[in-house]
């Protein structure tokens, strides 16, 4: 789906009066913290559970006999995760208008077990079993055309792996993903159980090595990923948005790092839409190349607001594809 091209090297442009080492320092800052999130400090049980249980299952008898299973494992922890219920809940009593059924809530889990098991599929490559439809596809082939790379913000809805897997089917283009570094152990972990042949690359956070990588990628023409929609740690500067009706903190920090990067940045998601069908969905979020220093905290923060209301008029189309099972608001 992207264009298949060779970026130049391009020189950095670090804006008058921050020299590279200077910037690297400050992107570290942005997006480093202490203390983990109510979030990180959690393990995400389902999601290793269920790789566990579908792995072998899956890769050996095919796609229809995994997603018969999964609805039973799907059940499983519908009834047996009381707070991710809860949390459930709550997330579709604003975003539906309405009392969830019991449907509902189920769908969402379904969902999330779906896009999973999925992965596995994915990661070996089998692109041939999906049915991938975009939209806004056309910003994303002009960035990789121009040679120049940027970051793309997700979010913890849908399927960021079917989005990766569209980089690795154009050998021209570069997709990292740069995560919390716990989840980036346990991660990379996973995908080398799943195909020790799987050459997606993951960028920890916070520590001077990583953003050096992601400087190096987007001056390359990679595309870098983040998870915009949860702060890495508890002490990580927040902007309080309108959110679904309510306030909520969104992290800064990656925002932050982009625009001393002066890169353009993406809204990308990759939404499950039932059976073997996803749509990816690409927009213009940010673009920090110009931004000069006394604005920057302005256009960060503007930034910041267009993507929680991308993200929120996406949950209202298409609801069940959010996987934030803890007080998000809270």
């Amino acid at each position: 789906m992207l264009a298949n091209v060779s970026p130049a090297r391009r020189q950095a442009r670090p804006g008058p009066g921050l020299r590279p080492s200077t910037i690297m320092t400050r992107a570290v800052e942005v997006v480093s913290g202490t203390q983990p999130a109510e979030w990180a400090a959690s393990p995400e049980r389902g999601s290793y559970t269920l790789l566990r249980m579908m792995t072998f299952v899956s890769l050996r008898m095919g796609r229809p006999v995994g997603r018969l299973i999964l609805l039973f494992i799907a059940a499983y922890f519908f009834a047996f995760a009381p707070s991710a219920r809860a949390h459930s809940l709550a997330y579709l009593r604003v975003v539906l208008g309405r009392k969830p059924r019991a449907r509902d809530r189920f769908r969402q889990v379904h969902y999330f077990a779906s896009i999973i098991l999925d992965r596995l599929y994915l990661v070996n490559e089998r692109y041939d079993l999906f049915r991938v439809t975009a939209e806004g596809e056309e910003h994303m082939l002009a960035q990789a055309a121009s040679g120049e790379g940027a970051v793309v913000m997700g979010a913890h809805m849908g399927s960021f792996e079917i989005l990766s897997a569209m980089g690795r089917l154009h050998r021209g283009v570069r997709v990292a993903m740069a995560m919390y570094d716990e989840n980036s152990r346990k991660v990379r972990a996973m995908l080398k159980v799943l195909n020790p042949t799987n050459e997606a690359e993951i960028i920890p956070l916070g520590n001077m090595d990583s953003m050096l990588r992601i400087r190096e990628c987007i001056e390359n023409g990679g595309f870098v990923g983040f998870l915009g929609d949860r702060r890495l740690c508890g002490d990580e500067p927040g902007l309080a948005v309108p959110f679904l009706g309510r306030p909520a903190l969104f992290p800064v920090g990656p925002m932050r790092a982009a625009a001393l990067l002066r890169s353009r940045v993406f809204f990308v998601l990759g939404l499950y839409q039932g059976a073997n069908r996803y749509h990816v969905v690409f927009a213009p979020l940010a673009d920090f190349r110009s931004t000069g220093p006394r604005e920057r905290e302005a256009a960060v923060e503007a930034a910041v607001r267009r993507y929680a209301a991308l993200l929120e008029a996406r949950c209202r189309r298409d609801p069940y594809n959010w996987f934030n099972f803890f007080d998000f608001w809270g």
